[in-house]
């Protein structure tokens, strides 16, 4: 069985049509070209911004031209997260998806249900023709993934619609009212190589098995991330076995908590067999600490070739020792709502070679002057450490209106369509909500969508039962608005 076949037909035809093409962050124009070919062919008005973003417009249903006009957005890119087994060209090559009992999943890389499903929902709702609707925009942002750069690029006055149903949040029944606001941080030293000692013998260590996951959605399930992980390892082999570091690789996306790192460092050749042995130690106490929340954590010693240049001493100290005290997880909790994270950071990606080191973070908070309180202590820790830190990218959250008319509206169809109340949530995720919101200042949103697991890692997938659902609640909700 092929997704194909499952209901609602025209959501995963449109789904499966998605991933048939490439369409990793700022990789987009294969997918650009289906969409913008796509809406053509449906004979609907269809537009590329200058930033990248597609408008597709249908009219309204005969006798619903007076209705309140509608945007349904969501984003075309998706995040490339691949296990290291598997042989996949996020640049070229097609998602291999499956169904795996109630989930349709990828095999071996991120599925794209973030955000594919929502643009496959709105290009389904536009191709019927038994949802009766008023004037109606589906909007899909580009390079929402790597730091919301449709949604940035967005002209005051792109959109007709003053209703906007953002469909990129992933569980299913509730109603999204709020989103944290973000900062990346860039931090880097450039210096010179020193020489290394002919003697010593050279060895990778790889933190692998983790589960990462979204850094904003899932940095409270206690997850372990590997760049803290692998540093943990480095202070003790630098202070107890005269380690001298040559290279780093750690994390690969911005807004993934890090699944794996390596370093290549160098030790006297009578020290290899200790630390082969401190391996096997820190393998146990981080399986000791996370086996709960995480995969079983591999700590893996393996001898290589002896490189000819390593990072100078100092620099290594300050590198290591600022990795170290880095803040990384959960700040803070928002206290009229403590099971809601406020404010959080994700120490996301450390590469270091032998001239130049990079380490990129992202800092989430729904109330700004804790966003920068954060980025605050890590200005301190790195510039402390003799680094040049940066900031960039940062936009401000969206503060939750309760008594917004489509929530309301929302709130009410969906207790008809499935017995029960929605609940309503603030994400700790950046939604374009808030960059569109203060963009177009008369929106009225809500964000929900269908049920999707481990976004941003090889484990995402979507759950079946729920795609149903969740396109029966935007065409309900579409019939209902006045």
């Amino acid at each position: 069985m092929t997704i194909q076949e499952l209901k609602p037909a025209a959501v995963w035809r449109n789904f499966a049509l998605i991933c048939s093409v490439p369409h990793p962050s700022h990789h987009l124009e294969a997918i650009t070209r289906l969409l913008t070919d796509w809406g053509k062919e449906h004979k609907l008005e269809t537009i590329v911004d200058e930033a990248g973003n597609i408008i597709i417009r249908k009219p309204a249903t005969p006798g619903y031209e007076n209705r309140t006009p509608v945007v349904m957005q969501g984003h075309m890119d998706m995040v490339p997260q691949k296990n290291n087994d598997t042989v996949h060209d996020f640049e070229k090559d097609p998602i291999q998806t499956w169904i795996d009992g109630e989930w349709v999943r990828a095999k071996g890389t991120t599925l794209g249900a973030d955000n594919g499903m929502g643009v496959a929902t709105g290009m389904a709702i536009l191709e019927s023709t038994d949802i009766p609707h008023g004037p109606l925009e589906l909007f899909i942002t580009a390079n929402e993934e790597t730091g919301m750069f449709g949604a940035f690029g967005m002209k005051e006055g792109t959109l007709k619609g003053k209703i906007l149903l953002n469909m990129d949040s992933e569980t299913f029944g509730e109603l999204y009212v709020g989103c944290a606001g973000g900062v990346d941080a860039n931090i880097s030293w450039d210096f010179k190589p020193a020489p290394a000692e002919n003697d010593d013998a050279a060895l990778r260590i790889t933190v692998k098995g983790l589960k990462g996951g979204h850094s904003g959605m899932e940095i409270n399930t206690g997850r372990a991330n590997a760049n803290k992980l692998l540093f943990r390892f480095l202070k003790e082999a630098v202070a107890q076995y005269d380690a001298r570091l040559a290279a780093v690789e750690g994390g690969n996306m911005r807004n993934a908590i890090p699944r794996e790192g390596w370093a290549i460092i160098t030790v006297p050749e009578d020290g290899v067999e200790e630390i082969i042995g401190l391996a096997k130690e820190y393998e146990d106490m981080f399986n000791d600490e996370y086996h709960i929340n995480d995969n079983p954590v591999q700590v893996i010693c393996e001898r290589i070739d002896a490189p000819a240049e390593l990072i100078p001493a100092e620099i290594q100290d300050d590198l290591i020792n600022a990795v170290t005290a880095c803040p990384n997880g959960v700040y803070r909790m928002i206290p009229a709502i403590p099971d809601t994270v406020e404010t959080s950071i994700n120490l996301s990606i450390v590469r270091a070679n032998t001239s130049h080191i990079d380490v990129q973070c992202l800092i989430r908070s729904s109330v700004d002057t804790k966003k920068e309180e954060i980025a605050s202590m890590v200005e301190s820790v790195f510039t402390l450490a003799g680094a040049k830190v940066e900031f960039e990218g940062s936009y401000s959250g969206w503060n939750p209106n309760l008594d917004s008319k489509i929530l309301n509206t929302m709130k009410e169809v969906y207790k008809k369509e499935f017995n029960e109340e929605a609940e309503i949530k603030v994400i700790h995720a950046g939604l374009e909500c808030g960059i569109l919101g203060a963009i177009q200042t008369d929106l009225d949103m809500v964000s929900f969508g269908p049920t999707i697991m481990s976004p941003h890692s090889p484990d995402e997938r979507v759950l079946i039962s729920s795609v149903e659902k969740f396109y029966n609640l935007v065409a309900a909700t579409l019939r209902e608005i006045k």
